[in-house]
């Protein structure tokens, strides 16, 4: 939710220096770029860029003054640690601590430090209370302790005096080549020359050094010789921007990094960019941008598209990619960071002279305002090992309460609990179907987060009631910032406590946001968190019951006059570490502490919480759902949240979701109706407007647009099954939600760069929405030799590196089915995915060439943990020569037995088979054998011929078999059909 001057001006309002302030955050027609920094601006970037331009000049990289002591390596278990000394002319030498642990799947870790910051050997300026050393708790936050244990079984192997070899892995297939002088880390997968550290000379370690103050030039004596200094001190002891200064009172202590990735023409990542899939170029040149990709969170009022700027959340892990091999790095840094990336293409033979294209190689250039150098490395052979590694690191997207994948429905803001109540009422009055209603910010009692408006919102708990009378839930937002009002209960409890951040004197830090003067919560404070568990019990944040769930917005933090509307980086939390080192983590910090509260409510009463936030970093996938934050009702918004929902799954946080319809402006019908068919398949569905835009509820646009839209929500509602097994699937395994084409076909390279179509996990659905103003058709571009179905109609198309124009009017939702995949759904229309618990199950089979397919089912309460005790049925389906199996693939626990007596009437209802075989036009029932069945028994079989480009279909009717237990389907007994497909 982006500042508005609307609400600004409802605000008591007790002096001038808050009128101007007012002005300050009006609406603009675009992003005010002058609020936040380019890399000119920043001084640690600019100071980086100047020393990559200086080394890339003079083209000597071995100019770089780092270089590894070799009688320092040590090596146990797995673990190299030495010392890098840094030659320094005016200080003598400076040593950085090296660490450098090689761990399972090809993993490695590299940390450098900085030995007089660790020791706490340095002064700081201004008599500041800040921490010395370097910033190291970010691992803390973002890492789970999963696959960070050294390789026992890796061995060290000097190869000269200036080159270290380790290798590991299973059969040693991975090896680092450790480069001393400079230091260099060349990192091998077999015989292939994967990733490089400093491969130009850009490492760079500002280390600690006094402030000298230089005398003044005398006016008066001519003679008289100045020094200049080397470099560039403007931004090293302060620096000024937007009208604050910041104290920098550890000086300059910038690390950066130039990590290359030879022959990998496409990196990915670097979570959240308005931008393509396919990152681009940042040092000019037509098409790319002039500006690093920046990673420092915040609240961009209505962003730009097509940008490396900054946005809500960072997340510094980059993919890179080529036929048939895939890498990564994770920059371990909460600081301000920026990217550049840049590519050169050579000959892989030097003889060819340009005729074979070229081999591209992919350079970037980290560079982070503070902390430590830490790094992983990730040597994958696919995009699936690298999101498998990755998650093992961060963690796996946190298996989410049932209702959270239905659709929310959201404005800025419902103005009553009647108005709730009203919205609810017409939902079901036009059949169609939701699972959540919000409340933005008017809901409270004078920006007081927990509590109510007495005028609007009197009774809250008749509202939630009614909500839970359809099993619909309400989500209610509680922003960082609290409202420093006398009197008001969180903010005295907050002070008395000395729960909040501080400012650079250590005293709270005041700012300005929704309530006008403000305070912040410090959850980096274990007691802070402590004690924001006690605000969400059900007696102190009364009026709420168990339906109710949690938005953290504005959690950047967003402080309307603070520098880059965002806290001053000398403020001061836990441990007295500055806000500048910890900065992109503050917000998974804060939703972290919502997501563990909401655990506690009641004793007794666990369920699975649903967080949305808008700020995250590395790990936030963890506890929380995102969305791409405050978007606009144009087209351009709607073609840009393809890319950036899938960028979400490639940077390990798939539970992401775009405002639908935009939150500023007023969609046209038509934009509305195709951004809910787009919608359907964002993993975080939700419907959100601003508060000056008109209401846009899906039943107040009218027909046939409300027909339309009402069809693709219940289209999201009939997959549900699958949606939830492919969330099962990231939470185990780390694998994107929705897929891009890279990713399902990484072996093609035409479909590196496509970002505006993708698959639903590994069901085989594949959707391009039509995202273009009067279009009625759209291209699909089918990499694989299989053949696709029209999900509605059954029109096939042959795939094979082939593009297919698929006719899409206003109605029409453009959908292929893969061949080979099963995929579950429930076809009964409910009012919410809370009443379709108990409904029957249809399986659409849709065979390959081969007469095969294959699918899975996972399914659960919905609600509790319970499922970590085997509280669960997962099933694999297959059908091949003339049979169709559900085989269990769950795995037994101690309240598995409980749970499936409870889902024994749940059954299969339909079977659908597309691209069914002729020969099948012979039968009219099939045999069903059930396990622990006597004998089989029979089900209606109907057959629909092929016609036209439409392929052949069958219906298996009432087969009647549990979903949760084994049972076999024979269509022919003993007939091979693949001769007849």
């Amino acid at each position: 939710m982006a500042r508005s001057s609307r609400r600004a001006s409802t605000w008591t309002i007790s002096c001038l220096s808050f009128l101007l302030l007012v002005l300050f955050v009006s609406p603009a027609v675009t992003v005010k770029h002058h609020d936040f920094k380019r890399c000119e601006q920043s001084g640690f970037c600019k100071r980086n860029r100047a020393l990559a331009d200086s080394i890339t000049e003079q083209g000597n990289p071995e100019s770089s003054p780092y270089q590894l002591d070799a009688a320092s390596i040590k090596f146990t278990d797995g673990r190299l640690e030495g010392s890098i000394i840094k030659t320094v002319q005016e200080t003598g030498p400076i040593k950085l601590p090296l660490t450098v642990a090689f761990l399972d799947r090809g993993n490695v870790r590299v940390t450098i430090d900085e030995e007089k910051r660790r020791k706490g050997d340095i002064e700081l300026r201004h008599g500041s209370i800040a921490r010395k050393e370097r910033y190291n708790e970010a691992g803390a936050w973002a890492l789970t302790g999963a696959g960070l244990h050294a390789q026992k079984a890796a061995s060290l192997k000097k190869i000269s005096k200036d080159l270290t070899e380790v290798s590991w892995g299973r059969d040693h297939e991975f090896k680092a080549l450790i480069h001393h002088t400079p230091f260099a880390v060349e990192f091998w997968s077999g015989e292939d020359k994967q990733v490089v550290f400093n491969s130009r000379g850009f490492m760079n370690v500002e280390h600690w050094r006094p402030k000298i103050d230089r005398p003044a030039a005398d006016t008066n004596n001519s003679e008289q010789q100045v020094v200049n200094p080397t470099e560039d001190e403007s931004t090293w002891w302060e620096e000024t921007f937007g009208g604050n200064t910041d104290s920098k009172p550890k000086g300059p202590e910038s690390v950066a990094m130039d990590i290359a990735f030879p022959g990998y023409g496409h990196v990915y990542g670097l979570a959240e960019h308005a931008g393509p899939l396919s990152l681009k170029q940042t040092r000019g040149g037509d098409g790319n941008y002039d500006q690093p990709y920046r990673m420092y969170n915040s609240d961009i009022f209505e962003y730009e598209l097509d940008s490396p700027m900054t946005l809500y959340g960072s997340i510094p892990f980059m993919q890179a990619h080529k036929k048939d091999s895939t890498v990564g790095v994770f920059w371990l840094n909460a600081a301000e960071t920026w990217v550049d990336i840049v590519k050169s293409t050579h000959d892989a033979n030097p003889l060819t002279l340009g005729l074979t294209g070229g081999i591209v190689d992919t350079h970037t250039h980290w560079m982070s305002e503070s902390g430590l150098l830490d790094v992983f490395v990730m040597l994958g052979q696919s995009p699936k090992e690298l999101a498998k590694s990755y998650g093992e690191l961060t963690g796996y997207t946190q298996l989410p309460a049932a209702f959270s994948i239905g659709y929310h429905q959201c404005r800025w803001n419902y103005v009553s609990d009647e108005d709730v109540k009203d919205v609810d009422r017409k939902f079901d009055k036009f059949n169609i179907p939701y699972d959540v209603i919000w409340l933005d910010i008017e809901y409270t009692d004078d920006k007081q987060y927990f509590t109510w408006d007495p005028l609007n919102f009197p009774d809250p708990i008749s509202m939630e009631k009614q909500l839970d009378e359809s099993e619909r839930k309400l989500v209610a937002i509680i922003d960082p910032h609290i409202k420093n009002k006398a009197g008001y209960f969180v903010v005295d409890e907050m002070k008395s406590k000395d729960l909040a951040v501080k400012n650079k004197e250590n005293n709270i830090f005041e700012g300005w946001c929704w309530p006008g003067s403000s305070h912040w919560i410090d959850a980096f404070n274990p007691a802070a968190r402590a004690w924001w568990k006690t605000l969400f019990t059900y007696d102190r944040f009364k009026g709420t019951m168990h339906n109710v769930w949690l938005w953290n917005d504005m959690n950047e933090p967003s402080v309307f006059n603070g520098p880059e509307i965002t806290m001053p980086r000398d403020n001061l939390h836990h441990g007295n570490w500055e806000h500048r080192d910890v900065h992109n983590i503050n917000g998974m910090s804060f939703h972290n502490a919502t997501y563990h509260a909401l655990l506690e409510r009641k004793k007794g009463e666990v369920r699975r919480p649903f967080v949305l936030t808008r700020s995250f970093y590395a790990g936030s996938q963890r506890t929380s759902a995102m969305w791409t934050g405050d978007n606009q009702a144009n087209w351009e918004h709607l073609v840009a949240s393809i890319p950036m929902i899938l960028n979400q799954g490639v940077s390990g946080f798939p539970f992401a979701g775009a405002d639908v319809g935009g939150f500023f402006g007023n969609p046209s019908k038509e934009l509305q109706t195709r951004w809910y068919q787009a919608g359907i398949f964002y993993p975080f569905f939700r419907g959100h407007a601003h508060i000056d835009t008109r209401r846009r509820e899906p039943y107040m646009l009218g027909e046939p647009y409300t027909s339309i839209m009402t069809k693709a929500l219940r289209l999201r509602y009939m997959l549900l099954p699958a949606w939830y097994t492919v969330f099962h699937e990231a939470s185990i395994d780390g694998y994107p939600i929705v897929r891009s084409q890279y990713y399902v076909h990484p072996e093609d390279e035409k479909g590196f760069e496509l970002d505006d179509q993708f698959y639903l996990g590994s069901t085989g659905l594949l959707a391009k929405p039509v995202t273009t103003e009067g279009a009625e058709s759209v291209d699909i571009y089918l990499s694989d030799n299989e053949n696709y179905y029209d999900y509605f109609d059954y029109t096939m198309y042959s795939g094979g590196s082939k593009t297919h124009r698929v006719v899409a009017p206003l109605d029409k939702i453009p959908l292929l089915m893969q061949g080979g995949h099963i995929i579950p759904r429930k076809d009964r229309p409910r009012k919410s995915s809370g009443l379709m618990k108990w409904d029957p199950y249809t399986l659409v089979v849709v065979l390959n060439k081969n007469g095969e397919a294959e699918g899975t089912l996972y399914t659960d309460d919905g609600e509790t943990f319970d499922y970590e005790q085997g509280a669960f049925i997962h099933r694999r389906f297959t059908l091949e020569n003339g049979q169709m199996k559900s085989t269990d693939v769950a795995t037994k626990g101690a309240k598995t037995a409980s749970y499936l007596k409870t889902m024994i009437d749940v059954k299969v209802e339909k079977i659908i088979v597309v691209g069914a075989p002729a020969q099948w036009s012979k039968l009219d029932e099939v045999s069903v054998t059930a396990e622990g069945a006597k004998g089989s028994t029979s089900a209606e079989l109907i057959y629909h011929g092929a016609v036209g480009g439409k392929a052949a279909w069958a219906v298996i009717r009432g087969p009647g078999t549990s979903i949760g237990e084994d049972w076999t389907i024979s269509f022919s007994p003993g007939h091979d059909h693949k001769s007849e497909l």
